[in-house]
């Protein structure tokens, strides 16, 4: 039987990204974020417009799109809840959030020069993207608070030993992005840590349902 719960959060699951951008001041700014698709060589990235990667990304319009492995998930759950912006809103303080200026160190990731782009790879993530915004479209409403953000994939690194030898395709078998379920951390199709995030927008934790 069917229910109609009014579902408050709809992210069934999609890949977390670690998307690094430049600041006015030319550091450079990393955030998780696991609103993305990919359609040939582009990608729609989904954000609230009160984030300094989307103010980044409205004034610079450049982007890495840092694909982290499962098992990397302390490394990004390390920068959830912070923030690149000094001013925090009302409601990110009472979810928890904080400021943090330089998120690569906080991850414990190192900053990596890119080859078309001026934002720096996170050299330990298996795959990076870099990429340039081709469209912003204010998303949801009544009032708008998010954009989408098209970005074009100019260059793809990714790690030899996730490479089909010979091709120019990654092995699903040895991939194993890291996934947000739910605001939960999954790899491999079990959760693999307790997520910062998920405490922050106050969700039932999964062991208190088992």
């Amino acid at each position: 039987m069917h229910l109609v719960p009014g579902l408050k959060v709809l992210y069934f699951g999609t890949p977390v990204v670690l998307v690094s951008t430049l600041n006015p001041d030319g550091t450079a700014n990393l955030a998780p974020m696991s609103s993305a698709w990919w359609l040939g060589q582009s990608a729609m990235l989904g954000m609230g417009d009160n984030s300094q990667t989307a103010a980044n990304l409205q004034r610079h319009g450049e982007c890495v799109l840092n694909l982290p492995s499962s098992a990397m998930v302390d490394a990004v759950d390390r920068i959830a809840l912070t923030t690149g912006k000094s001013e925090i809103t009302g409601y990110k303080l009472a979810q928890g959030y904080r400021h943090v200026a330089d998120k690569f160190a906080l991850a414990g990731l190192t900053a990596q020069e890119s080859d078309l782009v001026a934002p720096p790879r996170a050299q330990e993530c298996p795959i990076q993207l870099e990429c340039t915004v081709t469209r912003a479209t204010p998303f949801g409403g009544p009032e708008v608070s998010a954009h989408g953000y098209e970005v074009r994939v100019l260059r793809a690194h990714v790690e030899e030993e996730y490479l089909i030898p010979g091709t120019a395709y990654v092995d699903p078998l040895r991939w194993d992005p890291l996934i947000m379920k739910f605001c939960d951390f999954f790899g491999g199709g079990i959760n693999v840590y307790p997520s910062r995030l998920a405490e922050g927008w106050a969700l039932p934790r999964i062991g208190a349902l088992q």
